[in-house]
């Protein structure tokens, strides 16, 4: 049973145990293997994709799109699959600061998408652009000027749209993860960290409220709340 938490209000102080460079990484390993299976069951991006991501291509089908603290990989390989299927030629470019991610990420190799150790700030630095910029699961993570800085560069790397999903706060998303994440989180951080990760998320009024202009906050589906800049 999961003991009853205070959720009217973000608990920013909490920190997810895979985020900790000291955690066990046999554990960590297991984490990202298990990730893939966690986001097909609650990111909700295959929705994304098609209403948020597609509209944004160029006329001519082929696009460059990034993956912002790609984890473990998962979603930057469902992007090229979604969008092979629906006659799309993507290339993805997925990176992440932490190099245990992106050694996840490279154990499987899929043509179209590459992994890189880097941060949104070295791909500005370094004068890279792109059709879309995406993440998933980042915003929550981050402080006030983690999260400025994030969206600064977001905006600066892409050309079209940027959509950055996360987890919308609620007293359902937290009974509903305490419960299902128990299928899936033997011998990994999963359970525990999403319910962290819950409680570090927005509601909807509240990421409106934290982002800068030219950014909106909409409702998705299922528990997930999106921050878009066109």
């Amino acid at each position: 049973m999961t003991e009853p938490v205070d959720l009217s209000t973000r608990a920013v102080d909490l920190r997810e145990l895979m985020d900790d460079p000291g955690c066990d990484p046999a554990t960590l390993d297991r984490t990202f293997r298990r990730f893939a299976l966690v986001n097909a069951a609650v990111s909700g991006w295959r929705s994304v994709w098609r209403t948020h991501v597609v509209p944004a291509l160029p006329p001519t089908g082929r696009a460059r799109v990034l993956d912002l603290g790609c984890g473990g990989g998962d979603l930057a390989r469902s992007l090229v699959r979604w969008a092979r299927s629906d006659g799309f030629d993507l290339e993805v470019v997925g990176v992440d600061p932490d190099p245990r991610a992106i050694a996840a990420a490279e154990r499987q190799t899929t043509a179209g998408v590459t992994f890189r150790t880097q941060s949104s700030g070295d791909l500005v630095a370094a004068g890279e652009r792109f059709d879309v910029v995406v993440s998933n699961h980042v915003l929550h993570h981050l402080d006030d000027a983690e999260r400025a800085a994030f969206l600064r560069y977001s905006a600066e790397l892409a050309v079209g749209r940027s959509v950055h999903s996360d987890i919308r706060r609620s007293v359902s998303a937290y009974r509903l993860y305490a419960v299902g994440a128990s299928f899936v989180a033997a011998g990994t951080f999963i359970r525990e960290d999403g319910l962290r990760s819950i409680r570090r998320s927005f509601t909807v009024p509240e990421l409106a409220a934290a982002l800068p202009s030219g950014w909106r906050a909409e409702p998705a589906s299922p528990h997930r709340v999106l921050a878009v800049r066109d």
